[in-house]
């Protein structure tokens, strides 16, 4: 198996061990809507293969190959028959009206710059029906553990094909003044080989700058809420959702 399928199969274990609300979030909210559902960024299907297994009509879309092969082999093995494909999420075009267009676990933060991010704003609007809704989330920058925890390298082991594997990660700020940052991710097995090595450049799209596109973008109206809750973002919160509704 080559390092792209390994390092798909390993960050699968990762996602998978962390305790997160999003996918019941998510899930509630596509068995509420009535009309299809469209998950961007779907990966392995960490919540996409949660929303067929409650019956959603459901379809997706990811940039890696690797990942939509492995969802589709989960899938399998669950009975289930997913409706997936490779598209980006800044320029992908649809030949149905959803009812809710989804981008789950800070995959909106991967589009790093200005006319990528308007682009999936227009192209998520137009494949919404009247009364959709665009719903996504991104983390809330904590600046105090950013400072103190960013550009140093973290570890922790992980179970993995039944044998310990040392998981290392670390992010840094590259560019101070568009607020992008880099993540890398490397996993090494107990006798030090190293089963992959990969970086992935984001951006941290606070509040304000959110705001800011959700008035630039076609959508008329919106909300912001913390936590996968209904209550109103606060400086308590660790996310941001968003829900941007085509009226």
């Amino acid at each position: 198996m080559d390092s792209d399928r390994l390092r798909v199969e390993f960050m699968d274990t990762v996602y998978e061990a962390a305790s997160r609300d999003d996918v019941d979030y998510y899930v509630d909210l596509a068995t509420t809507v009535e009309g299809p559902v469209l998950e961007l960024g779907c990966g392995t299907g960490r919540i996409y293969l949660e929303l067929l297994e409650a019956s959603v009509d459901a379809d997706g879309i990811d940039l890696s190959a690797d990942s939509l092969a492995a969802l589709r082999e989960k899938a399998e093995q669950r009975g289930l028959e997913p409706s997936v494909w490779q598209a980006n999420m800044a320029e992908f075009i649809v030949d149905k009206e959803y009812a809710l267009v989804t981008c789950p676990f800070n995959a909106v933060q991967e589009l790093t710059t200005i006319e990528q991010q308007q682009a999936l704003f227009e192209s998520v609007y137009d494949a919404l029906a009247p009364g959709g809704k665009f719903v996504f989330d991104t983390f809330v920058p904590n600046f105090a553990y950013i400072t103190d925890m960013w550009g140093e390298w973290q570890q922790r082991t992980i179970e993995f094909r039944n044998e310990p594997v040392e998981f290392h990660t670390c992010s840094r700020i590259v560019d101070e003044v568009t607020q992008e940052y880099v993540s890398e991710k490397k996993a090494i097995t107990q006798d030090g080989e190293e089963l992959f090595s990969f970086q992935g450049r984001a951006t941290l799209l606070p509040y304000r700058e959110l705001e800011l596109l959700a008035r630039s973008s076609p959508f008329e109206s919106w909300k912001v809420t913390g936590d996968y809750t209904d209550e109103s973002l606060t400086n308590e919160h660790s996310a941001q959702v968003w829900t941007l509704i085509r009226t």
